[in-house]
């Protein structure tokens, strides 16, 4: 198939000024998209705007900024048409000048109790989100490379502190004089695709996706939504979910009763709820039947910028904890797919008491002592 008129027309359209829309073009065949993208290369020399195109080989899209009215380009050309919308992390900074913490959250959860069989040895987990501190002394044993979306050429610094406060809690191993996260021999690939200010598209979501699913992550951490519906996004989750990732996903901070944020409430991912320090669901957690776990999300300390601590509240910080839990079950139960691993973590789960303004909740809280025990009982019976 020709698709000269195609790329002239995206060419002609392209946005360079910084001001317009950000859209999601799918291809509805493999064969295509990749007809369409050998093209491309080629007018690429013709057109230097084409430059400005990037491309998902999973997802079968390009991401483009495109003008005001440019919108007609699905209906003229046969490709579904998705706005790249802004997604933001699930957090809000409470201290930030804590001393070395020894977390609340690992404590309450049991991590050190199950060290004796899994301390997440081997396990990779792709987080996307803002970055790492990678001169932070409880995490120099703890990161990958990674991949910075906004520049491939370095590597993926956080600029903002989100990032490297989940890195810390999931696989910190600062040991005795700093802290420990819940998994301290499991390896973090931070994935920056969020700015200084925890902000992203969903293209640059998508594209870290990708890179996790290639890069073979047993587990991708998303402590992060947004409230309208991505086909896109929920596409490439599947094909996550299809390789055999397992996405940990955090609910949100809105304290909806019955509604959660995208990607968590898409159903291939885990979804999270926040708890307090009195084992009750934090005032600002989403919360109801859409959740499949909680964890604790909130006053949680752990790694920041500049080698120091930061205490946080928000689903995010929940996330973290479940994705060290998840990584220190797949260390000693390789190969678990996603539906175990849910009916593990609610089996093994706390109850959490209803309160005067909340009914008793469908999920429990994250016990990763009685998730490692149970593994090491059931293996043994």
């Amino acid at each position: 198939m020709d698709y000269s008129k195609f790329l002239r027309y995206l060419s002609e359209h392209l946005d360079t000024s910084g001001t317009g829309e950000r859209y999601i073009l799918r291809f509805a065949q493999k064969l295509q998209y990749k007809e369409c993208l050998r093209q491309l290369q080629d007018y690429k020399r013709q057109f230097p705007a084409l430059r400005r195109v990037r491309v998902s080989p999973l997802l079968q899209a390009f991401f483009c900024p495109l003008s005001h009215n440019s919108g007609s380009v699905d209906t003229r050309f046969g490709l579904v048409l998705e706005e790249d919308t802004r997604i933001r992390v699930h957090s809000t900074s409470t201290d930030k000048d804590k001393k070395s913490p020894q977390p609340w959250g690992v404590k309450r959860i049991g991590a050190q109790d199950a060290w004796s069989i899994s301390t997440g040895n081997q396990i990779r987990i792709g987080v996307i989100d803002t970055g790492a501190d990678f001169s932070h002394p409880d995490l120099r044993y703890s990161l990958g490379r990674g991949i910075n979306m906004f520049n491939r050429g370095m590597l993926p610094y956080d600029d903002n502190g989100h990032g490297t406060h989940i890195a810390g809690t999931i696989a910190a191993s600062g040991g005795s004089r700093g802290m420990m996260g819940v998994a301290p021999r499991s390896l973090v690939y931070p994935v920056k695709a969020f700015d200084h200010n925890g902000s992203a598209y969903v293209s640059d979501i998508i594209l870290g996706i990708d890179w996790c699913i290639r890069n073979r992550m047993h587990i991708i951490n998303m402590s992060f939504g947004m409230k309208s519906k991505s086909q896109s996004l929920q596409n490439i989750i599947s094909k996550a979910h299809a390789a055999g990732i397992v996405v940990v996903a955090s609910s949100g901070n809105d304290k909806k009763t019955r509604r959660i944020d995208y990607p968590a409430r898409y159903p291939n991912t885990i979804s999270v709820g926040a708890t307090g320090k009195d084992g009750r669901i934090a005032s600002f957690s989403n919360f109801g039947p859409y959740i499949d776990i909680y964890a604790p999300g909130e006053k949680v300390g752990s790694c920041w910028l500049g080698g120091g601590y930061h205490e946080m509240n928000g689903t995010s910080m929940a996330t973290s904890h479940v994705s060290g839990a998840v990584a220190l079950l797949l260390a000693a139960r390789p190969g678990l797919q996603l539906s175990e691993i849910k009916r593990k973590l609610r089996r093994a789960a706390r109850p959490i008491p209803a309160t005067a303004s909340r009914a008793k909740p469908t999920a429990g809280e994250l016990n990763a002592s009685r998730l490692l025990r149970n593994k090491s009982r059931s293996k043994s019976s």
